[in-house]
């Protein structure tokens, strides 16, 4: 009786103690399920914290079009405050089905040569030397999307390619590039050369990166893949051109902004009222990752030749936009030439030399990454600080926000009209004394701040 009774009495503790484990390890399970996560899983290189881009267009830079001539405008170009060189695609250029007498950049006939128009391997070796002794790092424009019609892959590999119903090659589908053929990524085969290749110049040239061109053509598991491959050799940063969420994910540190790009221009531009540009910041606030980076900018090489020129597209409000691009959350681009007042559509076929006689732009520039460099709150992804609305009475004209981070805060208040206006803030949770950015003079918020703009006019101000 007594050995049943102590039986019994250790099977009851046992289910008991089982219970009791179970009740713990379903609060842990339902602890972690409800926990949030962040999107982004990928480890952003710790240089990328708080760095500017500049794009370069080789041919058009100088009267040589090469790299060696391009490396006088380093010390220049890193004077600006300029963090990371974007080379557009340094490979030789299909002649089969060219366009213009020099054809694109983007008709890739060999992965892994180089333009013999910009010099050799070693020249380009020298070049990424030069900019790394210099503290900057270099991307290369990629073009994993498409080939030239006479790349040798076309001949030694045509199951690589997508087909016509018919069954023959084919430019991208819905496009007009007829200069190009377009690649099937359902193909092991491909992927494996494809990203063979990217770790090639990443491994034996010590590039940083690459600028996917059409990123999002190419699924994303192939990217997500690639990086992987490529941080095993360094750890590296991607640039995609396109603007989705999935890519942040585990292949791309930084997508491009199109549609602040939008906004802005549509306002100066088009003339719309300046509520799209609203909702732009509200939605990057509420659904873009956190940790995920924007390109933000007012030109680059797609606009630049096929949009209309910095000024055609942002006319007198040029300069409030790229103040705004400078202090939004993302990281700021410079497009080659802009710092000197580029007023042209360059050629993108043929030789279109940039006038640097005058830099009208670079001043403004070097005041914004400066900023950007030494100021928290305008680093980028969770390094930097959320933009926080601070509201007005002229919501129709004028946008004035505040972001901080680590004790440092910035408020653009921009004039985004061609009206002059006098603007009262609600900025009681932004009290105090700060410096006004282009003036150097102190500043105060009291809380209900009344201020004066002319047409396009901003101030910065920073603590």
């Amino acid at each position: 009786m007594k050995l049943s009774l102590k039986i019994s009495s250790l099977l009851l503790f046992g289910m008991l103690a089982s219970c009791n484990k179970s009740n713990t390890n379903q609060t842990t399970d339902n602890a972690s399920r409800y926990q949030p996560h962040p999107y982004v899983e990928l480890t952003h290189p710790t240089w990328s914290k708080n760095a500017t881009i500049y794009e370069v267009n080789v041919r058009q830079f100088t009267p040589e079009g090469t790299f060696k001539a391009f490396e006088a405008h380093l010390p220049r170009i890193k004077a600006m405050g300029i963090d990371i060189i974007w080379l557009m695609p340094i490979h030789p250029i299909g002649v089969e089905k060219r366009k213009g007498t020099l054809g694109s950049y983007y008709s890739v006939k060999d992965y892994y040569g180089i333009n013999p128009e910009f010099g050799t391997k070693e020249d380009f070796k020298a070049l990424v030397t030069k900019i790394h002794s210099m503290g900057m790092h270099v991307i290369v424009d990629w073009v994993a999307n498409h080939s030239s019609w006479d790349n040798a892959l076309v001949k030694d590999h045509p199951d690589w390619y997508s087909k016509t119903p018919e069954g023959n090659f084919q430019p991208t589908p819905w496009y007009d590039w007829d200069d190009v053929v377009d690649f099937d990524y359902e193909k092991p085969e491909l992927r494996e050369y494809m990203t063979k290749a990217l770790v090639y110049w990443v491994k034996d040239f010590d590039i940083d990166g690459y600028r996917c061109d059409t990123a999002g053509f190419i699924p994303t598991d192939f990217w997500d893949n690639a990086r992987a491959e490529m941080d095993a050799v360094k750890p590296v940063f991607m640039l995609a051109e396109w603007e989705s969420r999935d890519l942040h994910k585990k292949a791309f540190d930084m997508t491009y902004s199109w549609t602040l790009w939008d906004k802005m221009a549509a306002v100066t531009r088009d003339h719309k009222p300046l509520g799209g540009l609203i909702e732009y910041m509200a939605h990057d606030v509420s659904t873009f990752p956190r940790n995920g980076y924007r390109m933000t900018f007012t030109d680059n090489h797609d606009m630049n030749s096929w949009n209309g020129n910095q000024f055609k597209n942002f006319g007198d409000g040029l300069e409030a936009s790229i103040v705004l691009c400078g202090t939004v959350n993302g990281m700021p681009l410079v497009y080659g030439g802009q710092e000197a007042g580029l007023n042209k559509s360059l050629q993108f076929f043929d030789k279109d030399l940039i006038d640097w006689s005058k830099m009208p732009y670079e001043g403004l520039f070097k005041k914004l990454f400066d900023l950007k460099h030494k100021n928290h709150a305008l680093w980028n992804g969770d390094e930097g600080g959320v933009m926080i609305r601070i509201f007005n009475d002229k919501p129709e004209q004028v946008i004035s926000f505040s972001r901080s981070k680590s004790g440092n805060q910035v408020i653009p208040i921009i004039n985004y009209s061609d009206k002059p206006v006098t603007v009262t803030l609600n900025s009681k949770y932004q009290k105090g004394t700060y410096t006004e950015l282009f003036t150097g003079k102190p500043f105060e918020l009291k809380g209900d701040d009344v201020i004066t703009l002319a047409p396009w006019k901003y101030l910065v101000l920073v603590k």
